[in-house]
């Protein structure tokens, strides 16, 4: 009994001994974040695609910042992000054209082939923004409104049974973004008369009785 007190005291001094140190130790050696870099990722999407050749927003965020990396290679967020990151780093707005993105892409989402299916769970693990939903030996099923089409779920599936395909833009899957759409107000230019026609009261209808 006195050995198992013993060891149960020795072992809480080395974890508060350790505690200790390593609390020290990680505010002596702490590496403050650039507070920058930390607000362009948080303009970014946050979709982690790949599409401006980084390996995800925060990797794009510190290139901008710190390498003087293009603002407008950022496929998803397009014009309004660009203009963002412009204002942020008090820089010149970079055009959309040339070798950047002309015109948003295709939306694309996975789709999974349930008959594949093993519910191997990689696609899910991959998944970055956690679209993917499904269990162990379960097939396993792709949330539309959440996935980003980064196509970081494909090479993982040891069946080959996930593909991207474009979304068909209808009135549920396009994106409404009204801050984009320029609004004026016109002012006319001479004052408008409206002409209201009198309510015509139409005759009673007559009762006409059936006689069977």
């Amino acid at each position: 009994m006195n050995a198992l007190w013993t060891a149960i005291v020795a072992i809480s001094a080395i974890a508060l001994v350790s505690g200790i140190i390593l609390g020290f130790a990680a505010r002596r050696f702490a590496v403050e974040a650039d507070p920058i870099v930390e607000q362009a990722d948080a303009l970014l999407p946050q979709s982690q695609c790949g599409q401006c050749g980084y390996p995800g927003c925060r990797p794009y965020a510190e290139a901008v910042c710190n390498n003087g990396e293009k603002i407008n290679k950022c496929a998803p967020g397009g014009e309004q992000v660009m203009l963002k990151l412009a204002d942020l780093l008090a820089i010149e707005p970079q055009p959309i054209d040339g070798d950047a993105v002309s015109a948003e892409p295709v939306r694309l989402i996975a789709l999974i082939d349930e008959g594949n299916c093993i519910g191997c769970t990689k696609c899910i693990q991959a998944c970055p923004v956690d679209a993917i939903i499904g269990s162990t030996r379960a097939v396993h099923t792709v949330v539309s409104d959440l996935c980003t089409g980064c196509n970081l779920c494909v090479a993982p599936c040891p069946t080959d049974c996930i593909t991207l395909r474009p979304v068909e833009p209808t009135p549920s899957t396009w994106r409404w973004d009204l801050n984009t759409i320029p609004v004026r107000t016109i002012e006319p230019s001479a004052p408008v008369s409206v002409y209201i026609a009198p309510r015509q009261q139409t005759a009673p209808l007559r009762e006409v009785e059936q006689h069977v």
